[in-house]
């Protein structure tokens, strides 16, 4: 393909982890099938093509939920009512990665007014939680499997914010689907399948929901999750009150006091979602959004203003020298991330000055082209600091960008009795040291690592993405940018592509970056492309099954409107448009 076409004819005019997952459904010799070969299904083919399309289209990690959002689309509904149709189908099929036990954050770009619009459902520690009683208990870090590490779920008050503000149907018909699947079960489909596998002896309350009877689930079982379609019910028709002040309240508040955590009913009645102001930074005349702290969206603006002072373009794509140049802005960018994300109704965050081209072009003078670095620190501002991506869009030119997230793989791996889900484990993300801007405080909302993100040029809207995968979800976004904008990949080639994987800088919860960090890749990276970054002074592993994120993508071109969907091979999932 020529550098740019895609752009140029499509754009330019306008936890998941496996853990002990089953190496296959069923045992050789088993007439019911269908068999599964995990290592064909970790390299397969990775070329899908585009889904271009008029009606509205729903990208996701798992075609149930695709084709739910579609349904909801074709009943009337817009981008919100699918968005959210989706999210709460992939609670039901893809529960170790997002659910009603969890968090949400968005951006929406809405047609009629003409711009976009930030919403920030993430939920705060407890009152009663602080570091006076962490130091009482002698911790020095929050543990995840605890209920220590909970947060309000801050889901359920994101659906009820965007449904109330823009939906098109009420929030109880955006459930039906998911309380169909939960009632009457789904064939549990392959990648997803390998979530399922843990010790029940360490999580017997997620054993109770998520083995019944003892049985872990399989690809092609039929899963069904009772509890959780009561939990959709009371939602469907009490709305999010429902959730933050009703008998859901109630269970999970018990299983706190039960397990020694410090989560009340004043904490779930007293939370809220947040509308935001998304922010940007252009890279290279496009226009690349992100929601503000307490996220990390901006580490990714921070790597593309770093970038954008290299002919990335004039390099081979996923090149040991493109690859380099990327891997020290993170590197830089990630330093700040440490030093500086938190909640900025708590801490002094300098977002507008970490974003700024004039910081970029400091910062960048660190960059070598020839050599990494391996001290790398944070810059000194002036001061006045397991998951599912999707999107959708409609015929009215609506487009979401939707993250939802447990946090690890099932949370906290704690469910409440009779709810039918998992408790985040978000509040891990606090720093138990007391000069740290992400420390933890009663009623302050955590570091998050989920970020949808958005992409415009000239103030229309051109593409809703994201990049599921922890820390590595501002590698991912610049990443699939570069793709498209430097060497003029597809959506769906963009995500196609093998990625590369830096870990090892500092992090907002504490550690330290004392050795440059290490390089993980992806399978069909060349051996010469490692070897040329090793001498370049990089420390390259050979690790498999680690995270590199799952993708979804939306790109609009108008007159006539045209929706490209691509949906990321490493997941089940799918784009699915009309």
């Amino acid at each position: 393909m020529n550098r740019r076409a895609f752009l140029q004819g499509a754009g330019g005019g306008s936890v998941a982890v496996l853990l002990g997952a089953r190496t296959d459904a069923t045992p050789a010799g088993d007439e019911r099938g269908p068999f599964l070969d995990q290592e064909q299904l970790r390299d397969r083919n990775s070329n899908r093509s585009t889904v271009a399309c008029q009606g509205g289209i729903v990208c996701t990690s798992q075609p149930l939920a695709s084709m739910a959002g579609v349904d909801v689309l074709k009943a009337g509904g817009n981008c919100v009512d699918a968005a959210i149709a989706a999210n709460a189908v992939l609670g039901v099929t893809e529960p170790a990665s997002c659910g009603i036990g969890g968090d949400l954050f968005a951006i929406l770009w809405h047609e009629k007014e003409g711009r976009l619009f930030g919403l920030n459902a993430s939920g705060r520690a407890p009152y009663a939680w602080s570091l006076d009683e962490a130091r009482e208990l002698g911790l020095e870090s929050i543990p995840g499997h605890s209920p220590l590490a909970w947060s309000v779920p801050g889901c359920v008050s994101g659906w009820e914010a965007l449904s109330g503000r823009f939906g098109a149907l009420p929030l109880g018909r955006c459930l039906e689907p998911a309380i169909h699947y939960a009632s009457a079960g789904f064939p549990v489909s392959p990648i997803i399948a390998g979530h399922f596998g843990w010790v029940d002896e360490d999580s017997p309350s997620l054993a109770a929901v998520y083995h019944p009877g003892g049985q872990v689930p399989g690809f092609g079982d039929i899963f069904e999750n009772p509890a959780l379609a009561d939990s959709y019910r009371a939602i469907a028709s009490g709305g999010a009150g429902a959730f933050y002040e009703g008998e859901i309240a109630e269970r999970i508040v018990a299983k706190s006091k039960e397990l020694g955590g410090y989560m009340a009913l004043r904490d779930l009645a007293d939370h809220e979602a947040t509308w935001v102001d998304p922010v940007s930074a252009s890279y290279r005349g496009w226009d690349v959004w992100e929601i503000p702290p307490n996220g990390q969206g901006i580490a990714a603006l921070q790597i593309l203003n770093l970038l954008e002072h290299f002919d990335i373009g004039s390099l081979e794509a996923n090149s040991a020298e493109h690859l380099h140049l990327f891997v020290e802005a993170k590197k830089l960018a990630f330093e700040d991330r440490a030093q500086y994300y938190a909640d900025p109704e708590f801490a002094d965050v300098p977002v507008d000055w970490l974003i700024s081209k004039e910081y970029a072009a400091e910062r960048v003078k660190l960059i070598d082209p020839r050599k990494a670095r391996t001290h790398v620190t944070h810059g000194d501002p002036s001061l006045d600091s397991d998951t599912v991506y999707l999107t959708a869009a409609d015929g009215e030119g609506n487009m979401i960008s939707f993250i939802q997230s447990n946090y690890d793989a099932f949370g906290s791996g704690i469910c409440p009795d009779g709810v039918g889900f998992p408790i985040q484990n978000r509040g891990q993300a606090f720093s138990l040291d007391p000069k740290h801007r992400n420390r933890l405080e009663p009623h302050k909302r955590p570091f998050h690592t989920i970020i949808p993100a958005f992409l415009t040029r000239e103030g229309r809207p051109v593409m809703s993405f994201g990049v599921m995968g922890g820390d590595f979800q501002p590698q991912g976004h610049a990443q699939v940018l570069m793709n498209m904008i430097d060497f003029g990949m597809s959506p769906q080639q963009a995500g196609d592509q093998p990625r590369l994987r830096h870990y090892g800088s500092s992090v907002p919860w504490g550690a330290q970056s004392t050795d440059g960090g290490s390089l993980l890749f992806e399978r069909r990276f060349p051996d010469a492309v490692k070897a040329r970054l090793q001498e370049m002074g990089h420390r390259v592993e050979d690790r498999r099954l680690y995270s590199h994120g799952g993708y979804q993508a939306i790109w609009r071109r108008d007159d006539p409107r045209v929706y490209f969907g691509a949906s990321d091979p490493r997941k089940d999932g799918s784009a699915i448009g009309y």
